[in-house]
């Protein structure tokens, strides 16, 4: 006979968690001013998580008194604190937790690797959560695209929006999706939407990438089309061409035909003349409306039996026979339709729109703010002098940001692969100054060459003032920006590293390698010659710069 006294173990291990003796680590939580420090044991954070296993593996302790410490930020105290009894108790109790804070413990539950937790906390927010995810679906939608976990919640969103394509669509937030979200919703058969309209919509998200496109599209350069294509090179290959009506292919494929391979151009125009003759391109089937399926439901729900489709007298029938049934079935169900079923639990997209995800007031950097962000969006326009405040034409939608996501040079080729139009800013250890370069064009992680441009710029805001900022535009086109093959040590390079991220440790804070060499193939150098031009960062983050509409 087994006997288990977990509450017994419960008890001692939450006596433990809260003695002021024998912890040999400490963890700082926060940011100033609401940092806050919490007491732990080794033993438990190592065999309970293995994110902390390897912290503790990288972290030197206190010479003076053997404690390792440990910084974690950008996560709330009050929601690791809860993290931190669950690795203790092994309890978690969702009673008295409201809806964010489950949300937010599921993602951190993930930082932290701890898997059951985030996988439970996952189903629940689906089982009993529904309401709240819905009311901030696309806050939901935007943020569990980041991550690589939440299959599940990501199949659940999905479903949806397959159902009511235009509660994403339609969204004010559409063109800042990432582009992993907007595959995900191509990919789907049973998409119910028009394809020509998914082609609007593609186009839409697309050009809004590429804040620097003309307005008409007559005024565009081989150079604007081909942009485009790089940016939607995920996307185009899921549209399925050959069932857009010809009127559509031609007003609204044609006029951007130079993004589509030669040869599916050439086989949808022979398509167009010659629909049953064979082409070399792929032809993706077509996608399953689900208000196509609702006819022959009704016809199979009253099945008769075999003997009444054969009457051996239609007329002698006293009672119309059973098909007349079905035809009488058909108008309720018909007028059915049009409405939401009665199993969807999403309201309508108009009361959702206007509700901001509770974290809009957030700041979009944490080292440049409004002011900055003017200036470098008159540059990116070449406006000889800065926009108002009220003005800016331009977003900044945080892509990676190091303090968050990580300061390994992969990091920045794993996560900023395939944006366009992008600021790469950086905070200077050593003088507070904020050195940064624009790339109009997207990050490569396959390339290992120059990138041709004649759009890109570095720039540097000295002790992160917005007062006297140095401006250093390319002058050689054919060497803006340098894809390098060491991936591992090199991250965003301008020029002959004009301005560039490297570390030899995976981490651009440790090593003092970063650099901003003399000019050479841009205009002016962004350090004085008596300044070194090597040096450390505090942090740095990539934004992406996306048109308002």
């Amino acid at each position: 006979m087994k006997y288990l006294f977990l509450d017994k173990l419960t008890q001692n291990f939450s006596e433990l968690l809260n003695d002021n003796e024998g912890y040999n680590v400490i963890i700082e939580v926060g940011n100033e001013p609401n940092k806050k420090t919490f007491a732990a044991h080794s033993a438990i954070l190592r065999y309970r998580s293995s994110y902390f296993n390897k912290e503790l593996k990288n972290t030197v302790p206190n010479i003076n008194n053997s404690i390792k410490t440990i910084t974690i930020q950008n996560i709330p105290a009050q929601v690791f604190e809860i993290i931190l009894k669950y690795i203790y108790y092994g309890i978690m109790d969702t009673e008295n937790i409201d809806e964010r804070t489950i949300y937010d413990l599921m993602i951190i539950a993930n930082k932290f690797e701890l898997e059951e937790l985030s996988m439970k906390l996952e189903s629940h927010l689906i089982e009993f959560e529904a309401s709240w995810l819905k009311t901030h679906f696309s806050f939901v939608y935007h943020s569990i695209f980041k991550n690589n976990k939440f299959e599940n919640l990501k199949k659940c969103c999905n479903d949806i929006i397959a159902r009511y394509p235009k509660f994403i669509f339609e969204s004010t937030e559409f063109t800042s999706f990432s582009e992993s979200v907007l595959v995900s919703i191509l990919e789907r058969d049973d998409l119910q939407m028009k394809e020509s309209v998914i082609w609007d919509y593609l186009i839409k998200w697309g050009t809004a990438q590429i804040p620097t496109l003309p307005e008409k599209l007559e005024r565009w350069t081989d150079e604007n089309f081909m942009t485009l294509k790089s940016t939607l090179q995920q996307c185009l290959p899921l549209i399925r061409y050959f069932h857009i009506s010809n009127p559509d292919v031609l007003d609204k494929i044609k006029p951007y035909k130079k993004i589509l391979d030669k040869q599916l151009w050439n086989d949808l125009k022979q398509h167009l003349i010659l629909p049953y003759r064979p082409i070399l391109s792929i032809i993706l089937p077509p996608r399953v409306y689900i208000k196509q399926e609702l006819p022959s439901r009704i016809n199979l729900a009253p099945e008769p039996p075999p003997r009444m489709y054969i009457p051996p007298r239609i007329n002698l029938a006293p009672e119309p026979p059973p098909r007349v049934y079905i035809k009488q079935e058909l108008p309720s169900r018909i007028n059915l339709a049009p409405e939401p079923p009665p199993r969807m639990y999403i309201p309508p997209r108009i009361n959702l729109a206007p509700e901001p995800p509770p974290r809009v007031n957030e700041p979009f950097s944490t080292i440049i703010n409004e002011g900055h962000a003017a200036i470098i969006s008159s540059w990116i326009n070449n406006k000889p002098t800065s926009y108002s405040l009220t003005k800016i034409p331009y977003e900044f939608k945080l892509i990676l940001r190091g303090s968050k996501d990580g300061f390994a040079p992969r990091t920045f080729w794993d996560i900023c692969h395939g944006h366009v139009n992008t600021i790469v800013i950086s905070k200077v250890k050593e003088t507070g100054e904020i050195i940064g370069g624009f790339n109009p064009l997207f990050w490569d992680k396959t390339r290992s060459d120059w990138i041709k441009t004649n759009k890109s710029f570095i720039f540097s805001f000295q002790d992160g003032s917005s007062q006297n900022p140095i401006l250093s535009r390319v002058k050689d086109e054919n060497y803006a920006i340098f894809c390098h093959c060491h991936k591992n040590k090199v991250g965003p390079r301008f020029g002959k590293a004009e301005f560039m991220l490297k570390s030899c440790e995976s981490d651009f804070t440790q090593d003092c390698l970063n650099q901003c060499k003399e000019s050479k193939y841009y205009q002016k150098s962004l350090r004085k010659k008596s300044v070194a031009h090597t040096f450390s960062i505090i942090d740095y983050e990539v934004l992406k710069v996306v048109k308002k509409i």
